[in-house]
């Protein structure tokens, strides 16, 4: 195999009139088996790039065929098969693949997995090796794009700012570390998943957050949050014992109901208080609740919240408030403080900042962002000096606003959050001083 990954085909741009239907099918059936259909492979011949190949083989073969011989009733099984027989031609051209061809050609009836585990689903055991704590965490993530979510290569570069050369080389590596390390295709044992839970959970959670904080920048990006989403849901119906998987659910939910008013017309960032929330997704919104609480709902032996369901409780907070006046900032403070004992770190605890100076005053949450910079932890992050920024203004104290605020402007990287520091400087600065 050449170790690089095969690109996912495409669906015409404009299919003629009579195969409109068939090629909308196809675009749908990538979507929904493209995954699945790489895990069975996987799982069958061993070998990452040959599964990857012949899903590929299997997807254009249905683009071909299904507007001329109709839509199969069961999409998914007849992709898998035909990109399982072009699996065991190749094989029986390779006279090196004898071994592999054996294995394959046992096939007819679905095959035992190499390991067993209690759960007997293909995409969880992919999820879970993609996500294996031997692999760094920026292969993981690429990983888990390429195998489970079928973005080409060169989306998920573009996605992360890295040239496509320099991602194949990662998603390679990592493909290599688990041939030679022997990571094992499987879910792992009952005394280990909470532990690789979380790491799956992380690998989710980066994934929406690299989405999330690309604003109104570029599609390839914003589209990580739907397929972050998609996988969730996944993982919630292969996992459905596992609150956390539900709480990061429901807070990418809760979060991208308000994604498309984050930033106005002209790219310009909107904060919270100001996002037009009739404009906010009342389904996704309703959805998340929900997951939330059935997250939360009071079970014999489930541990108290994790941070991914705290941070949802917080994200249903600002959600359910019908404008910004109504925001319960009182109970978003208590609500950090709980997450800051889980997850005690830095960004954690100017949030709560945030959330104390909204509740009890601004020059509560000054005391506790001049605690922050005393103890360090946050040097070149661009949001301190943006909070203790906002902090002041509200203050009065407007010189010492600018001059935050010119720090937060040389250390911001996001163009939309640079027009917004540039437009709150000139509202502080003397005049000509901006």
């Amino acid at each position: 195999m050449t170790g690089t990954a095969p690109t996912p085909p495409e669906p015409p741009a404009s299919p003629a009139s009579g195969a409109a239907g068939a090629a909308d099918a196809a675009a749908r059936a990538f979507r929904a088996e493209w995954g699945q259909v790489v895990a069975t492979l996987i799982r069958v011949t061993g070998d990452w790039d040959l599964a990857e190949e012949c899903a590929q083989d299997a997807f254009t073969a249905a683009l071909e065929r299904w507007p001329r011989d109709g839509v199969p009733s069961r999409p998914g099984a007849w992709l898998t098969t035909t990109a399982r027989n072009r699996a065991v031609d190749r094989l029986r051209r390779d006279a090196a693949g004898a071994r592999k061809l054996a294995q394959a050609a046992r096939t007819a009836a679905p095959p035992p997995p190499p390991e067993p585990d209690a759960f007997g689903d293909d995409r969880l055991r992919l999820m879970f090796t993609c996500c294996h704590p031997a692999l760094r965490l920026d292969a993981r993530v690429a990983l888990t794009l390429r195998t489970l979510a079928g973005l080409t290569t060169g989306e998920i570069a573009r996605a992360f700012l890295v040239e496509e050369a320099a991602m194949s080389k990662r998603i390679t590596r990592a493909k290599r570390k688990i041939r030679d390390a022997r990571i094992p295709y499987r879910v792992p044992p009952p005394d280990l998943l909470p532990e690789r839970t979380t790491a799956v959970l992380g690998v989710l959670y980066l994934m929406f957050n690299e989405g999330y904080g690309a604003a109104g920048g570029e599609p390839q990006r914003r589209a990580l949050c739907g397929e972050a989403i998609r996988l969730a849901r996944l993982l919630v119906s292969l996992l459905p014992g596992e609150p956390e998987a539900r709480g990061l659910l429901a807070l990418m939910l809760l979060h991208d109901a308000r994604a498309g008013t984050r930033v106005d017309g002209t790219g310009a960032l909107v904060t919270l208080e100001h996002q037009d929330r009739s404009r906010w997704d009342a389904a996704e919104i309703a959805e998340g609740v929900a997951v939330l609480e059935d997250a939360l709902r009071p079970v014999p032996g489930r541990p108290p919240p994790g941070p991914y369901q705290v941070q949802a409780a917080i994200a249903a907070c600002h959600a359910t408030a019908p404008d910004a006046a109504a925001t319960d900032w009182p109970q978003i403070a208590v609500l950090y403080g709980r997450l800051a004992a889980l997850v005690p770190s830095p960004v954690v605890r100017l949030n709560r900042a945030v959330a104390v100076g909204m509740a009890d005053g601004p020059a509560a949450g000054l005391e506790l962002v001049e605690d922050l910079e005393r103890s360090g932890g946050l040097d070149g992050y661009h949001l301190l000096p943006a909070t203790r920024a906002d902090l002041l203004r509200r203050l009065g104290r407007d010189a010492e606003a600018a001059a935050a605020y010119r720090r937060a402007l040389d250390l911001a990287a996001n163009d939309a959050e640079r027009r917004y520091l540039a437009r709150r400087l000139s509202e502080t600065a003397p005049d000509g001083q901006a």
